[in-house]
């Protein structure tokens, strides 16, 4: 069967595969091969250029840009014919070792050095390099760029609002009004907060073969500074040299980069639901797409069906990430292979992310405030400037503030007039008394709207 969108199994690769091309590339089963070409490349060269090790001599110029043309221009093609090695292999890093081999087999300058790709490797130091690779790509050219998109959406919409009332509600009950504006914010800033904890993971790999002692390497070449060379290998490639490990690198690093994209999804999880209860509240217009059907019966229905997707795959994400961050970093004894099977699930993971935040992207380049029903809310919710009244009735020592609006305002509402006749009959100063008569619950915001604005201070 040839895989097309509408047989894929995963719709990743189906009804989403147009909106994942980045990740795609990334980290598909061609990706992860290109990588290790490109690994195993680096581990060549490295040890070419290795003046205490003259088994393999210094590269000549032509050799080495041969090598790099092979990383550069690697094509899917490139990678079924890795693939087709694997099925005599059995083995996916060794087939990316005699793809290799046959390769640099062509050019006579490099047929006597061939038995030098892969030297003293275990596979896991070209998986846990490529991997490290992918992962940062990933972030850095794929999820890190949405989420910045997502951050400069919410901020405009943060400080487009930052003045306009909105009726807070605790518990679903009618609470203290904020602004929309000071609400968006919020999310903001905890999305920042996030956001920069998982650009603190340091993306670390390791290069010391079977063990992590470089057993092999030791015994071959007793003399050379071979940790001091992994290094270099690890650092040359942008990423942070973890000396400590045994066949695996120990895999901290993926647990924190998910649990990193937990913490973030979770707060874009919380914004998509409170974003489908303001559009059902209708504190958020939706936007008519032309065309566009809401229900197979209901012809009246627009659907915030952006936010519902993203909230599903937020879902789905978080399920895999978690799992990646309970299980990789814990391998029996030396080694176990139980990781290498859901490492590369990590695509769909990053996919599920990318996919949920798109559709948020989606849903809020689709709403905007309605701005007569969010003032009917507040002109219908007397009863929030209780909590004013009572606080100036505790400054002025006025016996019971609490109780007696209690008896005033719980479980029933009430009204300008009978707030404004409770008022006028306080013993508090005449100045207080005019601030409390002239306060309405579209007024009473607080510093909602300068923290709304402030919002572009905490980068």
């Amino acid at each position: 069967m040839n895989l097309t969108a509408l047989n894929a199994l995963s719709p990743l690769d189906g009804r989403y595969a147009a909106r994942l091309d980045g990740l795609g590339s990334l980290c598909s089963e061609a990706g992860l091969i290109r990588h290790r070409v490109a690994v195993e490349v680096a581990w060549f060269k490295a040890l070419a250029a290795e003046p205490d090790f003259p088994a393999l001599p210094a590269l000549k110029a032509e050799d080495s840009a041969f090598l790099d043309q092979l990383v550069a221009e690697f094509s899917t093609e490139q990678a079924a014919a890795v693939k087709a090695i694997e099925k005599t292999t059995n083995h996916d890093v060794k087939a990316v070792e005699y793809w290799l081999k046959q390769q640099m087999g062509e050019r006579a300058s490099l047929q006597p050095y061939l038995e030098f790709v892969h030297f003293a490797c275990t596979s896991e130091d070209v998986n846990n390099l490529s991997w490290a690779l992918i992962i940062q790509s990933a972030l850095d050219q794929e999820l890190d760029p949405l989420l910045g998109r997502l951050d400069h959406e919410l901020q405009d919409m943060a400080l487009a609002t930052a003045d306009l009332p909105m009726l807070s509600r605790t518990h679903g009950q009618t609470a203290s009004p904020t602004t929309m504006g000071k609400e968006l914010a919020n999310v903001v800033f905890r999305l920042r907060r996030q956001r920069r904890t998982l650009k603190q993971v340091e993306i670390s790999a390791k290069i010391n073969g079977a063990v992590g002692n470089f057993n092999a390497h030791l015994a071959a070449c007793p003399d050379l500074d071979w940790p001091g060379l992994s290094r270099r290998v690890i650092e040359g490639l942008g990423l942070v040299w973890n000396p400590y490990t045994t066949q695996i690198e120990p895999h901290d690093m993926i647990a924190e980069v998910a649990h990193a994209l937990v913490r973030i999804n979770t707060v874009l999880l919380d914004f998509a639901r409170d974003a489908w209860g303001y559009v059902s509240l209708g504190y958020f217009r939706q936007k008519l797409v032309e065309g566009e059907v809401g229900s197979s019966t209901m012809p009246h229905k627009v659907n915030p069906i952006d936010f519902e997707n993203g909230e599903g795959n937020l879902g789905l994400a978080n399920a895999l990430l978690e799992h990646f961050a309970a299980k990789l970093p814990v391998s029996r004894w030396q080694r176990d292979l139980t990781d290498s099977t859901v490492q590369r699930s990590l695509g769909s993971a990053f996919g599920y992310c990318a996919l949920a935040w798109g559709s948020i992207l989606r849903g809020l380049a689709r709403i905007a405030p309605d701005q007569v029903r969010l003032a009917r809310d507040l002109d219908q919710a007397w009863e929030v400037l209780a909590e004013p009244v009572q606080t100036v009735m505790r400054l002025h020592g006025v016996p019971e503030p609490y109780e007696k609006l209690k008896a005033l305002t719980r479980g029933h509402g009430i009204d300008r007039d009978s707030l404004h006749r409770f008022i006028k009959q306080l013993d508090i100063p005449t100045a207080d008394r005019d601030r409390l008569l002239a306060m309405t619950p579209a007024s009473y915001i607080g510093n909602a709207a300068d923290m709304a604005r402030a919002i572009v201070r905490y980068v």
